[in-house]
C-alpha cells in the first residue's frame, strides 16, 4: 500500500530530525520550517496529516492552523500540534482552532505514533464515508434527472410534438444560458429543468391538445391553464432543480411586453429561466413540422424572433440568440425529426 504523507512544520532543525527518525520507516515525510512554506506545501501536495509546532517566528502555529482550516482544500486535513507549550489553556486554544490533537514536547515516540495512527484511521474513515455519500448523491441526482426527463416526454404523448422537441429546446436553452454568462451550475440546471416546461399539458383535454384546427376562445382559456397546472404538478420542493423546473413551467408563456399568461408579468419581472425557455421553445416550434403546419425555414423563424423582440421576447436574449445561431442550427440538424433520431432519443 502507498504510504500516508505527513507534513511536519517546525522552525527548529533538531525537532524535525527527531520526528524524521521516529516516523521515517512508516510514512512519507515532508518538512517545512515556517507557516508560510507549510501553507504552500499543504495546498500543493495535500498531505494526509500535519504535525504543527506552535511557537514559530513570523507566523505562529495557531495562525497557520487557522489558515489551513479556512482553505477548502486543506480544512479536512487533521492537524496535531506538537509543542513545548504545556498549559491546559494552550491545549484548549489549539483544539478550538480546529486541531485534532495536542502533543507536548519532549516527544514520546510511542505516543506520537499512536496518535498519528488514530487520526489517520479516522481521516480515512471520513474520506471513505464522504466518497460513499457523494456517490449516493450522484445516483439520486441521476435518478431525479431521469424522472424529470421522462415526465417531460410524458407530456408530449398528450400533444402533437415529437420526442426530440424537448431535447432540442433544452440544448437551445443551455446554449443561450451560456451565451448570457450564467454560471455553469445554473446552465446545467437550466438544461435539465427545461424538459418540464409543458408538463402541465397532462391536465389539458386531448380534444383541445390534438385539435387539427384553430382553437376557439373558450378552448384557448383552457389551454392557458397548463402553466399553472405544471407548477402544481411539480409543487414546492427544496431541490434547486425542481424549483427551477417549476418556475419554467409557470413562466415560459409570459411575454416581455406583459401580454403573456398566466400572470401577465412584464420585462425583467419574468424570471430569466422562463425568458430563455420561451425563446428556445418558440424557435423549435416554428422550425418543426406539425400536423397543422409545415416547418418554417430558419431564416423565416429568425425574422419572426427579431420582429417580436421587445414584444414577446427579451431583446437581449434575441441578440444573444443570433450570436449562437450556428450552434443552434447544428443541434437542430443533429436532432432532426426522422425515425432513426427518434429511436435513438427513446433509447437514451
Amino acid at each position: 500500500m502507498e504510504k500516508w504523507t505527513i507534513l511536519t512544520v517546525d522552525d527548529e532543525p533538531i525537532n524535525r530530525e527527531v520526528i524524521k527518525h521516529i516516523l521515517k520507516d512508516h510514512y512519507r515525510l515532508m518538512f517545512a520550517e515556517n507557516g508560510f512554506k507549510a501553507l504552500a506545501m499543504a495546498t500543493g501536495s495535500l498531505p494526509d496529516l500535519i504535525l504543527l509546532d506552535v511557537m514559530m517566528p513570523k507566523m505562529s502555529g495557531y495562525q497557520t492552523c487557522v489558515a489551513l482550516k479556512k482553505d477548502p482544500r486543506t480544512r479536512n486535513i487533521p492537524v496535531i500540534f506538537v509543542t513545548a507549550m504545556t498549559d491546559i489553556e494552550d491545549e484548549t486554544t489549539g483544539l478550538e482552532m480546529g486541531a485534532a490533537d495536542y502533543i507536548t514536547k519532549p516527544i514520546s515516540p510511542a505516543i506520537l505514533k499512536a496518535r498519528i495512527a488514530t487520526h489517520l484511521a479516522l481521516y480515512n474513515q471520513n474520506r471513505t464515508l464522504d466518497a460513499r455519500v457523494k456517490e449516493r448523491t450522484k445516483e439520486l441526482n441521476n435518478t431525479r434527472l431521469e424522472i424529470i426527463q421522462r415526465l417531460g416526454r410524458a407530456s408530449e404523448y398528450k400533444d402533437d410534438e415529437t420526442g426530440l422537441h424537448i431535447l432540442r429546446m433544452s440544448h437551445y436553452a443551455r446554449l443561450l444560458g451560456q451565451a448570457i454568462g450564467l454560471p455553469e451550475v445554473e446552465v446545467n440546471r437550466l438544461y435539465n429543468a427545461a424538459p418540464m416546461h409543458d408538463i402541465g399539458k397532462i391536465g389539458i383535454p386531448d380534444c383541445i391538445l390534438q385539435k387539427q384546427t384553430a382553437l376557439t376562445e373558450d378552448e384557448w382559456q383552457i389551454m392557458r391553464r397548463h402553466p399553472k397546472i405544471g407548477a402544481e404538478i411539480i409543487g414546492p420542493n427544496p431541490s434547486l432543480l425542481l424549483q427551477m423546473a417549476r418556475t419554467i413551467a409557470l413562466t415560459h408563456h409570459e411575454r416581455w411586453d406583459g401580454s403573456g399568461y398566466p400572470r401577465r408579468l412584464k420585462g425583467e419581472a419574468i424570471p430569466i429561466e422562463g425568458r430563455i425557455v420561451a425563446v428556445a421553445d418558440v424557435f423549435d416550434a416554428l422550425t418543426s413540422r406539425r400536423p397543422y403546419k409545415d416547418a418554417w425555414d430558419v431564416s423565416r423563424a429568425v425574422d419572426y424572433l427579431r420582429k417580436e423582440s421587445g414584444h414577446l421576447f427579451d431583446p437581449n436574449l434575441i441578440n444573444q440568440f443570433m450570436g449562437i445561431l450556428f450552434q443552434v442550427i447544428e443541434v437542430k440538424e443533429r436532432l432532426a425529426d426522422h425515425p432513426e433520431a427518434v429511436h435513438r432519443a427513446a433509447a437514451n
